[in-house]
């Protein structure tokens, strides 16, 4: 297989292009608006050819996917114009802005057979495979979770993770992780409250704070943020035991990663091998194109947690709790 990078996003650079060279495929080309820049990101990472525009890149015969790392408020747009191409797509997360958006992204993909994956790394790494089974199989009656996943922006204030324009905000960066971690153990909310703030007064959200609210009485709260120092953990409590994880959405590939937990008065941890978990994620997506298989972070995962994302901003504009939109 050979992908097309559309963008030269930081994260394309430096985790995914090598993630993609780790495994069976290759990149062919990356594009972007800039000729200039495309061309000196393909020359400094040895890739074949470069555009100075998305639709070049699209419109080139050799390539069969493409990973897209644009602007958030950009993925619905070029999710489409692959789709349209023929290509199979890896997209970053959050997929869409909404979930009324990702509805219609998926819709479209699915009219153009092509498979449509969302890019949540985490969700491949081996320890969260076996949180989500520890608590599936041996856990009796989760309660409460709680997810954090806070780091420092500061220096530009003109990064795009500020712009609201763009689908910017920490709820939409790092938050979409932590809803994702509390929907792996709890499944869908019924409602949400959120609390953010604007410490930039930069038109999105710095901090958040958030409840989920589910049928049965149990709940998760969420937290995510660019104000603080860096904290990435998630903790699942149940009537039998527990279960925390601390760099739980992107520990050190150098450093071997645990799970701690205890189950029925028996505390223990387990320890995972350093992994490349982008690595992961790719053959993942390898995979489920050559199999016609349906990705684990697939549209109907995307939707999900854009509708929780909604409610989580419906109920801070509003300072009351907001149903979630449970539709796929």
């Amino acid at each position: 297989m050979e992908f097309g990078i559309l963008s030269t996003a930081a994260i394309a650079r430096e985790s995914v292009i090598p993630a993609i060279r780790a495994t069976a495929a290759s990149v062919g080309a990356i594009a972007s608006r800039d000729d200039d820049r495309a061309a000196s990101v393909a020359d400094e990472l040895s890739i074949p050819r470069s555009y100075g525009s998305y639709d070049a890149l699209l419109n080139d015969s050799d390539i069969d996917a493409v990973y897209i790392p644009v602007p958030n408020g950009l993925h619905a747009e070029w999710t489409k114009r692959a789709a349209d191409a023929g290509l199979d797509v890896l997209c970053e997360k959050p997929l869409t802005v909404d979930a009324a958006e990702a509805r219609e992204v998926v819709d479209h993909c699915e009219r153009r057979d092509v498979t449509l994956m969302e890019a949540f790394m985490y969700r491949f790494h081996p320890r969260t495979e076996r949180a989500i089974e520890l608590a599936a199989d041996r856990l009796d009656d989760v309660r409460s979770v709680s997810a954090s996943f806070k780091f420092p922006l500061f220096g530009d204030p003109d990064d795009i993770r500020l712009n609201p324009g763009l689908a910017g905000g920490s709820l939409m960066d790092v938050g979409a992780y932590t809803v994702s971690a509390a929907r792996q153990f709890l499944g869908e909310p019924d409602r949400a409250y959120a609390h953010m703030d604007d410490s930039r007064e930069s038109g999105v959200d710095t901090e958040v704070a958030g409840v989920l609210e589910y049928a049965d009485g149990s709940s998760a709260r969420i937290a995510s943020g660019f104000d603080t120092e860096t904290v990435q953990r998630y903790r699942v409590e149940a009537r039998n035991g527990w279960i925390e994880v601390e760099h739980a959405f992107s520990p050190p590939e150098d450093e071997a990663a645990t799970l701690q937990y205890e189950i029925d008065s028996i505390r223990d941890s387990e320890r995972f091998d350093p992994v490349d978990q982008y690595r992961l994620q790719i053959e993942h997506f390898i995979d489920c194109v050559e199999s016609g298989s349906r990705p684990r972070t697939d549209g109907a995962e995307a939707i999900a947690n854009m509708a929780v994302i909604d409610a989580l901003y419906e109920s801070a504009d509003r300072h009351a709790p907001a149903s979630v939109d449970t539709r796929r």
